[in-house]
């Protein structure tokens, strides 16, 4: 083999390798478009305004009936407090009695 058809071989292997990359990146933008980001151009969707609750009232018989639920809720924890502690006596701490100062501690505390 010379040179020159071992350089005609490299020369066709060379433009097939070309078009198969061709082929592929053709391949690749054909399958990808880019999408572009956003709402479509006169699209009629459009955000919506959040829904206001109402405001809901309390009538005076309403809350007084909680409240005096609540009232109840409350003895009744105190009730089982009060049962589950019982109380201790408490032992007086025995006082040690004061040491009596030198006369040269006496003079430096007043």
């Amino acid at each position: 083999m010379d040179v020159s058809s071992i350089l005609a071989e490299i020369d066709a292997k060379i433009t097939s390798l070309q078009e198969a990359r061709a082929a592929i990146v053709s391949l690749e933008t054909e399958s990808t478009p880019k999408a572009k980001r956003g709402r479509p151009k006169g699209s009629t969707n459009t955000i919506k305004p959040a829904k206001v609750a109402k405001k809901r009232n309390l009538s005076p018989e309403g809350r007084a009936r909680i409240a005096a639920a609540m009232q109840r809720r409350w003895a009744k924890q105190r009730k089982a407090a009060k049962a589950a502690v019982p109380k201790k006596e408490v032992a007086a701490k025995p006082v040690a009695p004061k040491k009596e100062l030198s006369a040269k501690a006496e003079a430096a505390r007043k």
